[in-house]
């Protein structure tokens, strides 16, 4: 074992015990790589369009960033708390493939918003603070020339940590928010209007909340799985009724924001069966009081446990598992191999301005598929914190981008115990390791941005340079979340699995795999597509998935 492995085997054994948890069930993996010394703000929300461009952004009311606006322009918003005039950026356009970034203008504030990406690949931005709270705003990617558009008054309500989901009709749902316990949609088919969501206000605890950024999650019949607080919903959104209601999660602990735990719609599979089962991970989370005892400097350790079930069963009941380390604030992603990335977030405390402590460095990988008691494997810890407002998405080769972490009111880079954290990191998962290139696929066809339909049998045609199993190559499809404030909203992964393998040739050969049936179990859009050997992926390919 070289210094390095063993100098970051002790870390995290160190960061093990301090959080008072002490179980591996794995080697630590994974690798770092710094990309960014500075991309002049801190990344509190994040998504990757399908021209392999990261939007990022923070709020206009932290005060000037680290980032100029080009050719001496500044933006003037009377209404600001903070500045009237500023001439700096808020929001960045990251250039993935290039390492590169550029500055966007942002006119009014987006602290704590929310946002899904549409059919036609724009992003659609809902709600944020002050003049922020009802506004729309699009972002359509281009070639550098492109910029924020905002619509007032988009929004029927103010939105203030909302949590938004593409649905199958072409729409967005825009669900919660701070004092709203209702949801609407975007665009507006019909008049105006807001639609009462009674889960929103019996889920809020009076001084705390704990039901903000609920976990939004499309189950596969097209209703929607609603999780606030530790309880939960299904709802027909289109009929404003609850359909089902989940049992209470075990220890009755608050996992939706302050209290910041994560969620994900684990992969989906068999999707041509008549039916599909569809099932929800929810972990970490900050104890019972933790948000007021923080408020006080008492810092309670954060939940050390995951909550699993099947939303689909006709009596579901949660499962629950313990993670290797505790972690409030963090984030939950999904990896082409079908395994979940818990990565970002502290030891202690609770979200909110000062309010976390012992960040946890170590990300943990989470195989869904094995037996319970393994699957939980801690990787290489990163070196910088990443507490409050902090992000992470999975990008096109198959890495994650971390960014962002400020813990404070404005941005504060000396004399605290978290400064505001301008650096951009990648973290590797051990699938990109050079030993496992020989079996890695490379996609031939379809090409990059190619169209596809619902139902078609595709055809992928793939070269891999060592011996390919056929048993073991499968075909996924990703859809890319908005990230922010723990939860990755409209985060998906379906399985399209492997009809037939042929060899067209030495080390070149063709899978064929069938598209989803339907908009349900996938709305129409951008994903990623990527072939799985052994476990091992491909680099994506962009994909838009359309209706014939």
């Amino acid at each position: 074992m070289s210094q390095t492995s063993v100098l970051s085997f002790l870390l995290c054994i160190l960061l093990c015990f301090i959080s008072q948890q002490c179980m591996f069930t794995s080697a630590a993996g994974g690798s770092w790589a710094l990309l960014q010394e500075n991309v002049g703000i801190a990344a509190m929300h994040m998504q990757l369009l399908n021209n392999d461009r990261v939007i990022m952004f923070d709020r206009t009311d932290f005060g000037p960033s680290n980032l100029s606006l080009p050719n001496g322009n500044c933006r003037k918003d009377p209404n600001d708390r903070t500045l009237k005039v500023d001439c700096t950026a808020h929001s960045i356009e990251y250039d993935v493939l290039s390492n590169t970034f550029r500055a966007l203008t942002v006119q009014t504030d987006v602290w704590c918003s929310s946002g899904a990406v549409m059919a036609n690949g724009s992003l659609i931005q809902t709600g944020g603070f002050n003049d922020g709270e009802k506004r729309i705003r699009i972002f359509t990617p281009c070639n550098n020339k492109c910029d924020w558009v905002e619509v007032p008054n988009g929004l029927a309500a103010a939105r203030w940590y909302a949590s938004d989901h593409i649905l199958p009709d072409g729409r967005m749902i825009i669900v919660g928010g701070r004092r709203q316990f209702n949801y609407e949609f975007y665009p507006k088919n019909t008049a105006p209007g807001l639609f009462s969501l009674p889960l929103l206000s019996e889920t809020n605890d009076r001084g705390v909340e704990n039901n903000l950024y609920p976990f939004v999650h499309l189950n596969v019949d097209g209703n929607l799985f609603i999780f606030a607080n530790n309880r939960a919903i299904l709802l027909d959104y289109v009929k404003n009724v609850v359909v089902k209601t989940y049992p209470t999660i075990p220890g009755a602990e608050a996992r939706s924001y302050p209290s910041s735990g994560s969620s994900v719609l684990l992969p989906l599979k068999n999707i041509q069966a008549p039916n599909v089962q569809a099932e929800v991970l929810i972990c970490g989370g900050g104890a019972n009081g933790s948000y007021t005892q923080s408020l006080r400097k008492n810092f309670l350790p954060a939940l050390d446990t995951c909550a699993r079930i099947i939303i689909t069963d006709s009596n579901p009941e949660w499962v629950m598992e313990t993670m290797p380390l505790r972690r409030v604030m963090g984030d939950m992603i999904l990896l082409p191999d079908g395994s979940v990335l818990i990565i970002n977030g502290a030891g202690s405390g609770s979200a909110g301005w000062e309010q976390g402590r012992n960040p946890v460095l170590s990300p943990v990988i989470y195989r869904p598929d094995n037996p319970i008691g393994s699957r939980f494997e801690v990787q290489n810890p990163t070196t910088i914190p990443r507490v409050y407002h902090s992000t992470a998405g999975l990008v096109r080769d198959g890495r994650v981008l971390v960014a962002g972490s400020n813990p404070h009111v404005y941005y504060n880079f000396t004399g605290v115990l978290f400064p505001t954290e301008l650096r951009l990191e990648a973290f590797s998962p051990d699938y990109l390791n050079a030993q496992f290139d020989n079996i890695r696929p490379t996609i031939v066809a379809p090409v990059n941005q190619g169209i596809l339909y619902y139902g078609q049998n595709q055809n992928v045609r793939f070269s891999c340079t060592g011996a390919v199993i056929q048993n073991q190559v499968e075909v996924v499809l990703v859809a890319p979340p908005f990230v922010t404030h723990s939860f990755s909203q409209s985060q998906r992964l379906l399985v399209l699995g492997n009809n037939k393998m042929t060899v067209l040739s030495n080390k070149l050969y063709n899978v064929e795999a069938t598209m989803p049936p339907s908009r349900i179990l996938a709305p129409s859009g951008f994903y990623l597509m990527y072939v799985i050997h052994q476990g091992i992926p491909s680099q994506g390919i962009w994909i838009n998935l359309k209706q014939r």
